[in-house]
């Protein structure tokens, strides 16, 4: 009886497709924060949408780079890149451990992954912002929905990285999507300023 109860309780607090994580075990402040990091700041637990919650945080993250950079290209560019390996780098790592945190591969609240590839799809923009004045804002949504399509739909052979283990496997599809959208973006650019 006890079982089932405990069972619909973690349904209500995480509801969501099979892929939700339905347990959190916790074991101490080093498993808080490797939470607090995967789950991309607390966005992972929005029931709705946390992989588009997920990218709208490393959306933010790159518009602020991008304010506070802008007319240094070069140093934009090197934040982008910096910020990007250190998110893959806890990416990995929180990954890990968010899924015996959450007893499940890949949970869904596990969005650190969408972070990083939504900031890796804007490290070939700064080149081309001087060139695209005031409308890089809209370029930014551009790579915005480059990402989450790719993301979404997993052609080859981001679906074939997921089989990784750990972290790895969390984030390496999600990299190679970046990566695509920041490829198609860029090209996007170098057509539209030329």
């Amino acid at each position: 009886m006890k079982t089932n109860q405990k069972q619909a309780g973690e349904t209500s607090l995480f509801r969501g497709g099979q892929k939700r994580g339905r347990s959190l075990k916790i074991g101490g402040a080093v498993d808080a924060i490797a939470l607090f990091i995967a789950t991309g700041f607390g966005f992972g637990f929005i029931p709705f949408g946390p992989g588009t919650c997920g990218s709208l945080v490393g959306l933010l993250i790159a518009y602020g780079l991008i304010s506070v950079f802008s007319l240094d290209v070069i140093l934009l560019q090197n934040s982008l890149i910096i910020v990007s390996v250190v998110l893959i780098v806890l990416g990995i790592w929180s990954g890990t451990r968010a899924e015996k945190i959450f007893e499940q591969k890949d949970a869904g609240q596990i969005v650190i992954d969408e972070v990083c590839g939504q900031v890796i799809s804007f490290i070939f923009i700064a080149p081309y912002l001087l060139r695209t004045g005031p409308q890089w804002r809209w370029w930014m949504i551009a790579g915005f929905v480059l990402f989450r399509v790719f993301d979404i739909f997993k052609p080859y052979p981001l679906k074939d990285l997921q089989h990784f283990a750990g972290g790895l496997g969390v984030m390496m599809d999600d990299v190679i999507a970046g990566i695509y959208a920041a490829v198609i973006l860029s090209v996007a650019l170098l057509f539209a300023t030329s």
